[in-house]
């Protein structure tokens, strides 16, 4: 049996350009249900928003957000995750950060670390923070 964990992300009226974002930079199909198409609209004015959404890629990596509804409560917080995102590939690695800076602030220039062949860390123009890197095998504790 195998399990996958995928990064849920929860905005506030901006998850369908959030994914958008993540489709373009990771490449791989979108998927987006509104709550007008889930017949769950509780508010007119938000049944084009997401109620679920998520960017599958051909790399194996996933991400899933909705839009948190006015109803309910939503603070982002401070740091409160961090997406990785680790490859085997540096070209690979260096194609998502470069599809992720549009509006990005980088935290840490994508480039060699202690650690990785590449490293760097960024946060998107809605606040997610994105580690990337190169992953290389270490040794069992």
């Amino acid at each position: 049996m195998t399990i996958d964990v995928t990064p849920h992300l929860n905005f506030r009226g901006s998850a369908r350009e959030a994914l958008e974002l993540y489709r373009d930079a990771l490449g791989g199909e979108l998927t987006i249900v509104t709550y007008r198409d889930a017949h769950a609209v509780q508010d007119p004015a938000e049944g084009d928003q997401v109620m679920w959404g998520q960017v599958a890629a051909p790399s194996g990596a996933r991400v899933m957000a909705y839009d948190v509804p006015s109803a309910l409560p939503h603070d982002a917080g401070t740091i409160p995750f961090f997406v990785s995102l680790r490859g085997a590939d540096a070209d690979e690695v260096s194609a998502a950060w470069a599809g992720l800076l549009d509006g990005a602030t980088v935290v840490q220039d994508l480039a060699p670390s202690g650690w990785s062949p590449l490293y760097g860390m960024l946060r998107d123009r809605f606040g997610v923070t994105w580690v990337l890197d190169v992953a290389v095998a270490y040794p069992s504790a």
